[in-house]
């Protein structure tokens, strides 16, 4: 018998499933996270965005064109929103939420069916370690999310914030065989073991055999005790994804942003204090409700000055039940010609960022074969490209920009 068990959305969503294919494992199951013919689906979805909810119901039709009479669970945050929008469909059997996801494999056991949601969130929802199936393992550390951003539903969805204990997660990381183990959660930056916090689980695992890179972070977890910590791990990866979504304050403040510009640069200043070649990367949100001409100019000038290697952004989009919501948008072009400015922007710091490098040793993590090229990332977040197969981690000189990232050789030893 094969199960799949089928992924959208985030990093942490992508860890669950890795723990749901490790149960399913020892249960017997044959298993497989690509949309191959399989017996039995599990559907992750995600309801980060309008787009997000709409791909994760249109899975389920996908999952039928493979495997017509397969039966299908569905769990995660659109299942959590909207249950019946995939109780009611062909061959789905069972729905769960966001929260517990380790239930589903109880749930399977005791072949239950219907519609299952779990509202509790007071305790951090162990699940078995997750299957591997790539150089980088995620290692979910934290679940749910206290800050309420005014755009966000996830909140609503996920819960409230928990964690696991620092000696659970500590033995994840330890253990994992991976060449990087990326350390997730939904707000890793609240992680909280009683007294004990991020900067702990880092001294908990300085000696891991694995390259250790922390996940997206916010503004106010970043101080010395973090980054002090960080620099005692053997192999820790000198990249910090720190979340910024605007550089106007009164945009900041309508998004329940806790922080001024002024305290995110003070953050980005204290971070290259410790690690001056530190990849800074961020998410940035374009058009946001009531965003000014000038509100957007301070977000492109506070991006240039923070000088980020990578910006993830995307155009604001509506997310009904959230407080954000009740605003008025700006007009669809307003969004469009601002996103374009924000990726122009992005491109050329990335080009300014990784021209630095060549010339440079960085290791490369693999992760696939494309067009003839080994492709991973380094150290500090940059695509590298190699010439033919290379296996394991590896010492490579950057020699020259190639597609997203840098062209790099292998450094005879």
């Amino acid at each position: 018998m094969k199960a799949v068990v089928f992924t959208l959305g985030c990093k942490v969503n992508g860890c669950e499933s890795g723990s749901l294919l490790r149960g399913l494992a020892e249960r017997g199951w044959e298993v497989s996270d690509e949309l191959v013919p399989a017996d039995l689906y599990i559907l992750n979805t995600c309801a980060v965005t309008g787009e997000a909810e709409k791909k994760s119901r249109q899975a389920v039709a996908r999952i039928r064109a493979v495997a017509p009479h397969a039966r299908i669970a569905v769990c995660g945050c659109a299942a959590e929103r909207d249950p019946s929008a995939f109780s009611e469909k062909e061959n789905v059997f069972l729905v769960t939420g966001a929260r517990q996801k380790g239930e589903i494999l109880s749930l399977l056991d005791t072949a239950c069916t219907g519609v299952h949601l779990d509202e509790r969130d007071a305790a951090y929802d162990e699940m078995p370690a997750p299957v591997s199936l790539k150089a980088r393992a995620f290692v979910k550390i934290q679940d749910g999310c206290n800050n309420f951003c005014s755009y966000c539903i996830i909140p609503y969805l996920r819960g409230r914030s928990r964690s696991r204990t620092v000696e659970s997660a500590a033995a994840e990381i330890l253990a994992c065989r991976a060449e990087e183990a990326v350390i997730t959660g939904i707000d890793v930056s609240s992680y909280r073991d009683g007294a004990r916090t991020l900067a702990d689980l880092l001294l908990a695992v300085r000696d891991a055999p694995a390259r250790i890179r922390l996940g997206s972070l916010e503004v106010g977890v970043i101080d010395e005790a973090l980054l002090s910590a960080a620099k005692q791990v053997r192999d820790f990866a000198p990249h910090f994804h720190l979340s910024l979504q605007s550089g106007s304050d009164a945009v900041l403040k309508k998004m329940n942003r806790h922080y001024t510009r002024e305290d995110y640069l003070a953050r980005v200043r204290l971070i290259r204090s410790h690690f001056p070649d530190a990849a800074i990367t961020t998410d940035v949100i374009a058009g946001f409700p009531g965003e000014t001409e000038g509100d957007f100019a301070d977000t492109l000038d506070l991006c240039r000055r923070a000088r980020f290697s990578q910006i993830h952004c995307f155009a604001y989009s509506r997310r009904a039940g959230t407080n954000a919501a009740k605003l008025k948008e700006l007009p669809a072009e307003v969004k469009k010609r601002r996103l374009h400015a924000l990726l122009s922007l992005a491109e050329e710091l990335r080009r300014v960022y990784e021209a630095d490098y060549i010339g440079r040793t960085l290791e490369l993590v693999p992760e696939e074969m494309c067009g003839g090229y080994t492709v991973g990332y380094s150290e500090n977040y940059i695509r590298l490209y190699v010439g033919g197969e290379v296996r394991g981690r590896t010492r490579v000189k950057a020699v020259a920009p190639h597609a997203d990232g840098l062209l790099a050789q292998v450094i005879k030893e």
